[in-house]
């Protein structure tokens, strides 16, 4: 036999006895049982579905898991008979530990009440399309409230916008609450809009809304800083880049500014120089 053929042939044997010998480790490897490491856990409860402010938890609400004991959540239940009939008041996404902090006292129930902190308020105003910022003005977002009325009790007063209360908190926008709508930064049509203020700027916008026109401003999040304006008669509107107008206090109008005397022209004069033989005079000439 040539050397070739022996060479082919070893090297054969040795790959078909390399293939069985892995084959067989393969097998060896798939006959051994899965070990598990048990980890010390806890159980606790979470939402088993998105929850949304104000709702009242149901038994179908919630579920409980398994939780790595070595990482506690603070606050939260292990117990979900301890939640049910709590309202919630920030809201929760799906899987998400629900903790005390999350959800109203018992005797305190669900709905819009639980979410008002202590100290403040929650009124509500009629809104439109166009002062509701096009359905922007959704659950979360921030606004200033803006009145445009007259002077009540004077006659031919001109209207006057401005900014009675700035940086309020928008809790509800419409008649319901639509936070699976406003997720996604999509507009909401509705005709009322709910305020969370403080009580003495509850007492402003309410007597604004009865007395004047109420428009929406929306504001970046960002931006906490009040508005701090003089607000704008309508002629300084109406006027451009004037002088500011002169009001008469007492009948409240915009009177008619008198004219600013024109001083009288002042005559050029002129300085010549004359030369007269040696002699050199300066003569002026009007």
């Amino acid at each position: 036999m040539k050397k070739q053929y022996r060479t082919l042939i070893v090297m054969a044997v040795a790959v078909v006895t390399a293939g069985l010998a892995s084959f067989g480790v393969y097998r060896a490897v798939q006959q051994i049982p899965v070990r598990e490491v048990e980890v010390a856990s806890m159980h606790i409860v979470v939402a088993a579905q998105a929850l949304t402010v104000g709702t009242r938890l149901e038994q179908d609400h919630l579920r409980v898991v398994a939780w790595p004991a070595r990482n506690p959540v603070n606050g939260s239940f292990s117990d979900p008979k301890k939640l049910v009939a709590r309202g919630v008041i920030t809201p929760i996404a799906e899987n998400e530990p629900i903790t005390e902090s999350k959800v109203a006292s018992l005797e305190a129930g669900a709905g819009l009440p639980p979410v008002i902190p202590a100290g403040m308020r929650a009124i509500s105003v009629r809104v439109n399309e166009v002062i509701g910022v096009a359905g922007f003005v959704v659950p979360g977002t921030r606004v200033d409230v803006l009145v445009t009325v007259k002077s009540p009790g004077v006659a031919n007063s001109e209207p006057m916008t401005r900014t009675v209360v700035s940086h309020v908190q928008v809790l509800t926008a419409g008649t319901k609450y639509d936070q699976e709508n406003s997720k996604d930064g999509k507009p909401i049509p509705t005709s009322v809009v709910t305020l969370m203020v403080l009580p003495e700027d509850a007492e402003r916008i309410a007597l604004a809304s009865n007395e004047g026109k109420i428009t929406l401003a929306l504001r970046n999040p960002l931006d906490v800083a009040p508005t701090d304006t003089r607000g704008v008669r309508l002629a300084a509107l109406m006027r451009g880049t004037g002088p500011e107008p002169v009001i008469d206090p007492v009948r409240n109008r915009v009177v008619a500014r008198k004219p600013t005397p024109t001083p009288a022209p002042v005559p050029t004069v002129y300085t010549v120089e004359a030369i007269r033989a040696a002699k050199r005079s300066a003569e002026v000439v009007r």
